[in-house]
């Protein structure tokens, strides 16, 4: 996983999954399992989708329609009036945004406002929704909705062996043998002085009383030899009869009432079905082996409709490295057949396309957890979502992105050592210039898990945004690190606070300091929202940071295009660097 090679190309950025990247669940319905309503309110749900960002969310993943068991299904124009302000807020402010929909007419409308990412729960079977993101460049993520068992046939007859039902059947049959040797001349007595009739298996059964007689009290009363045998022989009929019509009716009531209540929804229909098996599972079998079906089954079903889908997506023009799969935890499967797919991540990252975990608070998490209400199930969900990032799972879908953010930072920098390289500029107009700069390299060599690598000269450059100010003395540093784009920006901070940076009321955002400290760009991360962005919103108009940027690489006005930088030529830039000061 430290080192995959995967990218995922959605519009105009790409994501590297050197770590796992968070998607944060937003969703836009009153009506959702674990969150319904709490986002229902579109300013609520921008202010909770940048706090998810500022959190350390990489993607937001908004949905208007809630796709629980036993959902309504939403009228496409009601769920775009719900997501496109959203969408559009957040891609404003720099968050790579999905739109979580099975309409095309949803997702063409959210692309056009930002969106990044269409998430089609149906898997790209509508060949209205392939004919639409084929045209464009957004990413897609195909998921596997539907049963993952073979469907039982309707001609195939259903044995109970071990229910009560076919023990009272066998007993029927048993009485009807009986009945036919007590016929026979000598068989009466024989019969009567063992107390019993005898099975098909060659033991005894005690005859039990049926038909009106209540507790055989009449059997006895009648001469204590029971009723006349012609009775024996309708009793046992007619009790057979009986199970017989009323397996029927069972059947009957088992089947019919599911017809008529479905929706005419296949997904709403199908998680319908999928509810009401995993409420009514119950294993009728006491001599089964193992724990949980047989896998293979399961991942064929599974493994080849992402295959098949991703296949056909790819012939039909949409490139390759546009492509994430999900196996659609929750979607018509049982606890078992999910833990099942849980347990065979390694398989499906084996197909070669990014792998989305979407498992957070699912019902098959509260099962193994005992955990009763979805809100509560956090701490189980990132148990499992860590064992598919084991498994090569690359993107896990969590409601709670601070809490599995925290969880995630504290097991990376165990468990897997990766600096990645970053750029800080450093800046000062009050006090003495050079000495700020100079004071803020060596705390930032002292950030854990941290360590200067390179440094520029310091250079004097003109007031930028606020030009009623002395000049700036800037310079960059290139470092190394190991730690989360957030904790690194949060050390920056800190390093400001030490050397007297003065916030809050008064002070200006562009006006005069003592110490600024920018987090430029940091390999292999895109962020967005209102706590930090990357890469820098205004990097490419800054002549007081292109310029250092040139002791430290070849070209930085190509290498930031190329990463998707909007690099202005020299004139049109700001805060122009005036002269040399010395070296750091």
């Amino acid at each position: 996983m430290a080192h995959d090679s995967k990218t995922w190309r959605c519009g105009k950025y790409t994501l590297t999954f050197d770590r796992p990247r968070i998607m944060g669940v937003l969703n836009v319905t009153p009506d959702s399992s674990s969150d319904g309503g709490d986002n229902f309110d579109p300013d609520r749900a921008i202010a909770r989708g940048v706090e998810m960002l500022d959190a350390g969310a990489d993607i937001i993943d908004v949905g208007g329609e809630s796709t629980r068991p036993g959902f309504t299904p939403v009228d496409p124009d009601e769920e775009a009036k719900r997501v496109l302000p959203v969408i559009r807020a957040l891609a404003q402010r720099g968050a790579i945004v999905s739109v979580d929909t099975r309409h095309v007419e949803v997702a063409k409308a959210a692309v056009r406002v930002g969106a990044s990412i269409v998430n089609d729960v149906t898997g790209f079977t509508d060949p209205k929704m392939v004919e639409f993101v084929k045209n464009t460049k957004c990413g897609v993520i195909i998921m596997h909705a539907g049963e993952v068992t073979e469907p039982v046939r309707a001609h195939k007859a259903v044995q109970l062996d071990t229910s009560a039902a076919a023990f009272v059947a066998e007993k029927a049959r048993a009485a009807a043998e009986a009945a036919a040797a007590a016929a026979a001349p000598g068989a009466k007595k024989r019969g009567r002085a063992q107390g019993g009739m005898r099975l098909t298996s060659g033991l005894i059964q005690p005859q039990l009383p049926f038909a009106d007689i209540p507790n055989g009290s009449g059997a006895e009363a009648e001469g204590g030899d029971g009723a006349p045998e012609t009775d024996a022989a309708s009793t046992a009929e007619a009790v057979a009869a009986q199970l017989a019509g009323a397996s029927i009716e069972a059947a009957a009531a088992d089947t019919a009432p599911v017809a008529q209540a479905e929706p005419e929804d296949w997904l709403a229909a199908m998680m319908a079905r999928s509810a009401r098996h995993e409420e009514a599972y119950v294993s009728t079998s006491q001599l089964r082996r193992f724990t949980l079906p047989d896998s293979a089954p399961i991942m064929r079903r599974v493994m080849g409709f992402l295959s098949d889908q991703a296949r056909a997506l790819v012939h039909a023009g949409v490139s390759r490295d546009r492509i994430c799969i999900d196996p659609g935890a929750g979607f018509g499967k049982n606890a078992n057949e999910d833990i099942i797919i849980q347990r065979e991540t390694a398989k499906m990252a084996s197909l070669g396309y990014p792998l989305l975990c979407a498992v957070s608070r699912k019902r098959f998490v509260g099962a193994v957890s005992g955990v009763e209400k979805a809100d509560r199930r956090d701490a189980a969900t990132f148990g499992v979502c860590l064992g598919a990032i084991q498994n090569g799972a690359n993107i896990v879908r969590v409601h709670d992105v601070a809490g599995f953010a925290q969880f995630l930072n504290g097991y990376w920098a165990v468990a897997r050592p990766q600096p990645r390289r970053a750029f800080v500029a450093l800046g000062s107009n009050l006090g003495r210039r050079m000495d700020n700069i100079r004071a803020a390299k060596d705390l930032i060599a002292e950030i854990p898990l941290t360590c200067v690598s390179n440094c520029s000269r310091i250079y004097e450059s003109q007031p930028a945004y606020e030009e009623r100010q002395e000049p700036f003395a800037n310079a960059v540093i290139e470092i190394r690190t190991e730690l989360a784009p957030l904790i690194l920006l949060d050390e920056l901070m800190k390093v400001e606070d030490r050397l007297g940076r003065k916030r809050g009321r008064g002070a200006k955002p562009n006006g005069p300091r003592t110490l600024d400290c920018d987090l430029l760009w940091m390999e292999g991360e895109v962020h967005g929202g209102d706590k930090l962005r990357l890469p820098h919103p205004k990097l490419g108009e800054r002549d007081f940071v292109l310029v250092p940027l040139e002791d430290l690489m070849h070209d930085p006005a190509r290498f930031f295009r190329y990463e998707g930088v909007d690099v202005k030529e020299p004139e049109q830039r700001v805060g122009h660097v005036t002269t040399e000061l010395g070296s750091l």
